[in-house]
């Protein structure tokens, strides 16, 4: 069996199980130089593709692989699968389902904590010999605890009720919307109460995103959405940049709807340096806080969705379907 892989060597040399040498498979790295088509092209007896999360795997690289069988997501997110092509070649596309779950989790609380407590901007105070004057700044700035906050989780899945555990012992009210609300006895045990989406933006000072991204979640967070949001909340997203209108939040900034952002996802990646939510007016510029993606890479994750993907080979190879298929095959 040929698996085409989307990813660099060096990763899956330090993170492919113990047991895939005796599996009877052909890896082939994708070159640097090669586009996803190319690449496809070279090699179209492929029957298996492993693809980082980001890489797009259109119709076109789809219909280059007549013997294709599979396509998996190095990670959670597909959405740069065309999983309807797929589906119509019977071709099962899988992702990680939470194997970044805690990870990303506690990302999440580390950006909101940043956020609260001036992180970036007091480290950067430090190192300018400004620390006494930021700590007087500081102490009439009146910040509130993270345990003080209502805050509210946008997706209640895998990493969403991972950051509610994670949340819970700091004492915060913590609300949520999900697509399909959770039985009762889920909501007592995390210490969550359900609301509707405009409620939710309206009552929380932290709202925190953990939505996949689909048809009806892009760009969710747009102006009309903006507008029921608490004023002076703090809008953190470790989800996907697609989820929110970067106009529309820029705006929100500038005129103080929004207290600050928290934000580890941007649209587009790579992230250039005058997106309009990096490329911000010094009056606002200490209001964000940034990290580059870095919510869902750990060891740990990497070991664990290599395990699973790897996991998914060998099923297939033994004619069983394979995990976490996301393709409704």
């Amino acid at each position: 069996m040929k698996i085409l892989i989307y990813g660099p060597k060096s990763r899956y040399d330090l993170y492919t199980p113990d047991f895939v040498p005796d599996l009877p498979v052909e890896l082939v790295f994708s070159a640097a130089h090669q586009s996803t088509l190319q690449a496809a092209q070279a090699n179209p007896d492929t029957e298996v593709i492993l693809t980082d999360a980001i890489t797009p795997v259109g119709q076109d690289v789809i219909n280059a692989l007549p013997q294709l069988k599979m396509i998996h997501s190095e990670g959670v997110a597909f959405n740069a699968i065309d999983t309807a092509a797929a589906q119509k070649r019977g071709i099962f596309v899988c992702n990680n389902k939470g194997c970044n779950a805690g990870s990303v989790a506690e990302h999440t609380i580390m950006l909101m904590l940043m956020a609260l407590r001036r992180g970036i901007t007091g480290h950067q105070a430090v190192k300018a010999g400004q620390q006494i004057q930021f700590k007087e700044q500081f102490m009439v700035s009146s910040a509130p605890e993270l345990g003080e906050q209502t805050v509210g989780i946008v997706g209640l899945g895998d990493i969403g009720t991972a950051a509610a555990k994670l949340l819970r012992p700091f004492g915060c009210s913590l609300y949520y919307y999900s697509a399909h609300r959770r039985p009762p006895e889920i909501e007592c045990e995390l210490g969550i109460s359900y609301l509707p989406l405009e409620e939710l933006a309206a009552k929380c000072d932290i709202l925190s995103l953990h939505c996949a991204v689909n048809a009806q979640t892009t760009h969710m967070v747009n102006e009309a959405f903006l507008s029921h949001m608490k004023q002076g909340a703090i809008l953190v997203n470790t989800a996907r940049g697609q989820l929110v209108d970067n106009l529309a939040v820029r705006t929100a900034l500038l005129d103080g709807r929004l207290g600050g952002l928290a934000i580890d996802t941007l649209d587009p990646e790579p992230t250039p340096a005058d997106h309009p939510l990096v490329d911000l007016p010094p009056e606002i510029a200490d209001r964000a806080v940034y990290s580059p993606h870095l919510g869902g890479i750990t060891g740990g994750v990497f070991r664990r969705a290599h395990q699973n993907m790897w996991n998914s080979v060998r099923l297939l190879l033994e004619g069983q379907r394979p995990n976490f298929i996301v393709n409704e095959l």
